[in-house]
């Protein structure tokens, strides 16, 4: 190779990586600020001047005074942005049987006497491990569970989950969904859980 052939390509490699590696990169993101600012800034939900989460991961809510999202199979503990991933286990593996009944008994045994069926977004995590939603159903079948934790009249949840319901985008893509965070901190709107201040 001569050493013009070998400068030019060498010149060359540096005006492309100026260019896709730094020019336009600065530039999609300025555009993204300007125009998306809240999605560019990672769709962060703030509470009186904090960042509490972000509308596009989810977060573990145990305490039964609040709704609970989808099982996140993350590496590492549920929800783990760092590294999103899936159990991977299929429908017929044993593992995947027995993980879903035993949340199965754990939301019978957190509200004896719910006669509903269990819907299957809150036994099943995503393949994300990060869903954020759950379905109208999901959060409905945990409305009387909440309301009873919180000494709150079960009608009044189930009208604040219909309030947070967030319907097919276009009227048809995807489905209907709660942000269970959003849906949590509109919960904490009529009062904080017995016994916090």
């Amino acid at each position: 190779m001569s050493a013009a052939l070998l400068a030019r390509s060498a010149a060359m490699l540096g005006i492309l990586t100026i260019l896709t590696g730094a020019l336009y990169p600065l530039m999609v993101t300025g555009l993204a600020r300007l125009f998306f600012p809240g999605q560019a800034a990672g769709s962060l939900i703030v509470r009186q001047g904090r960042a509490v989460g972000s509308e596009l991961v989810g977060q573990a809510f145990a305490s039964p005074g609040y709704f609970w999202g989808r099982p996140s199979a993350t590496p590492g503990g549920p929800y783990n942005a760092a590294s999103s991933a899936g159990s991977n286990l299929g429908p017929t593996n044993p593992a995947l049987a027995a993980a879903v009944g035993e949340r199965v008994r754990a939301l019978r045994a957190a509200d004896p006497g719910n006669p509903a069926r269990v819907p299957v977004d809150l036994v099943t995590a995503s393949a994300s491990g990060l869903d954020p939603h759950i379905s109208p159903a999901a959060a409905l079948y945990q409305a009387r569970r909440v309301a009873r934790a919180r000494g709150l009249d079960e009608e009044r949840v189930r009208a604040l989950v219909n309030a947070e319901l967030t319907e097919r985008t276009l009227g048809l893509l995807g489905e209907r969904r709660v942000n269970v965070l959003k849906l949590n901190l509109a919960l904490d709107g009529l009062g904080p859980l017995p016994g916090r201040p």
